[in-house]
C-alpha cells in the first residue's frame, strides 16, 4: 500500500515538472531573412517601423541599419536588435523581463511575438517591392 501510494505521488510530481517546462523553449531568433526585389535600405527601415508599431513594439534606430526593439506587455519586456540591409533582416534576443529566460530558454509567448513580428514586415516589405 505504501509503495502504490509513493509510485502516484512521483508520478504526480514528475507530470507536474513536465508540464512547468511546456511555457518555455529555445529562443527564437530571426537571422538573415531575405528580402526579395529592388528595394532601399530606408524602405526596409520604413517596414520594420510600421510592421513594429502596429503590433506594439516601441523601436528606436541606434545606427545605420541597426533598430532596438522593446515590446512590453504587462510586466513582460522583451528587447531585440534589429539588423538589416537592403538584401536582409535579423532580429536577435537582447534582453527580457519575467519571461523565465535562461541559458537560450524563454517563456514560448517570446516566440510568438518575434515569429509575430517577422511576419508583420514580410508584408510591410512586400508591399513596397515593384
Amino acid at each position: 500500500m505504501k509503495f502504490n501510494l509513493l509510485g502516484k505521488i512521483s508520478i504526480i510530481v514528475i507530470s507536474l515538472a513536465l508540464l512547468a517546462g511546456c511555457k518555455t523553449a529555445t529562443v527564437r531568433n530571426v537571422d538573415s531573412a531575405m528580402i526579395l526585389g529592388d528595394i532601399t535600405i530606408v524602405n526596409v527601415e520604413n517596414a520594420i517601423n510600421r510592421a513594429g508599431s502596429t503590433l506594439g513594439w516601441s523601436l528606436t534606430k541606434k545606427s545605420d541599419g541597426h533598430i532596438l526593439g522593446k515590446l512590453a506587455l504587462r510586466s513582460h519586456l522583451a528587447v531585440v536588435d534589429i539588423t538589416y540591409n537592403k538584401s536582409s533582416y535579423s532580429i536577435t534576443y537582447v534582453d527580457s523581463t519575467n519571461l523565465k529566460y535562461s541559458n537560450g530558454v524563454i517563456h514560448k509567448n517570446y516566440n510568438g511575438w518575434i515569429e509575430n513580428l517577422e511576419k508583420a514586415i514580410n508584408v510591410q516589405l512586400s508591399m513596397m517591392t515593384p
